[in-house]
């Protein structure tokens, strides 16, 4: 009996073997058989030669993440003009110097970038900011030329021994946008007895010097159209610093409204911002008044 279980164990060490890959002079591992290096299911070698093979990007993550890519964005219920009872507009400014908005800056990926890279790759229409009606889309050279512009610097020629002026134009820095203006409007539907509020646009805010005077103004960059972008925002991933591996997008940022704001204009019938008939403190309590306002026109509507 131990002859016979000699025997069976020597002919598997034989097989274990013969199975293995062997090594070749550059490196790989081959299969003897095949007489091929053992690939991945990508087609690479298992074990590529670290002196001359191109060396792949490791994968910063323990796992795959893929659900981002993946995702699908949900399409708005359709609503009726018929079922609309009330409606309100309302302008807001979201800091991201707040700590609830800290992760709009976050230094990976800002959404100011964001937006920026999906406008030059045409993902993405920019509209001048000369209004907030999505009227005048822009071209890359219009935001380039409108908002960045260039500098001109003199170089030395080495051919022709002279100094020639070159234009190079500017470069965006994310960390210049500090602040978002968001348009959106607040509107009852009878048909679900429900308030419903709908971002409309996304504007970023830089200092931009206006007039020969010098002085540096907050303007919007340009205004995005919130609903044609929720596709786009929705395969970007927001940080989240509750949990990294709950992936959240910027859809799901501005769809749950998780950011803090403050009221800076109502819709009215001479276009004013608050700024325009209140200062200090005066402008924040009229802020709140306007939410509070919303609040309880709906609340007025039920009988308890």
């Amino acid at each position: 009996m131990k002859r016979y279980h000699l025997i069976v164990l020597t002919f598997l060490f034989v097989q274990i073997a013969i199975a293995q890959p062997t090594l070749t002079e550059s490196g790989d591992f081959l299969n003897e058989e095949e007489n091929t290096p053992v690939l991945t299911e990508s087609g690479k070698p298992l074990y590529p030669d670290q002196s001359t093979a191109a060396v792949a990007t490791p994968l910063d993550s323990p796992y795959n993440r893929h659900l981002m890519a993946n995702r699908r964005t949900l399409p708005y219920e359709h609503i009726r003009e018929a079922d609309v009872m009330w409606e309100k507009r309302i302008w807001r400014v979201i800091d991201t110097r707040e700590r609830m908005n800290q992760y709009f800056a976050w230094p990976t990926r800002p959404l100011a970038q964001i937006i920026l890279d999906h406008v030059k790759n045409g993902n993405l229409t920019a509209y001048d900011a000369i209004d907030d009606q999505f009227k005048h889309p822009m071209t890359k050279e219009d935001i380039q030329a409108d908002l960045f512009g260039v500098d001109t610097f003199p170089i030395y020629d080495p051919d022709t021994y002279e100094m020639r002026m070159t234009i190079v134009p500017r470069e965006f820095n994310p960390e210049d946008v500090v602040r978002y203006r968001l348009k959106e409007v607040w509107f009852f539907d009878e048909e679900s007895s429900r308030m419903h509020v709908r971002i409309l646009g996304i504007a970023p805010m830089i200092e931009k010097e206006i007039g020969e005077t010098g002085q540096t103004f907050e303007v919007p960059m340009f205004w995005i159209h919130y609903p044609s972008a929720r596709k786009v925002l929705g395969h970007e991933m927001a940080f989240n610093a509750f949990n990294q591996t709950d992936h959240r997008s910027w859809e799901d940022m501005f769809e749950s409204r998780y950011f803090a704001s403050t009221v800076i204009k109502a819709a009215n019938v001479h276009d004013q911002r608050i700024q325009d008939y209140c200062n200090g403190v005066n402008a924040l309590l009229e802020a709140e008044k306007i939410e509070e306002g919303i609040f309880n026109f709906e609340h007025d509507l039920w009988t308890y």
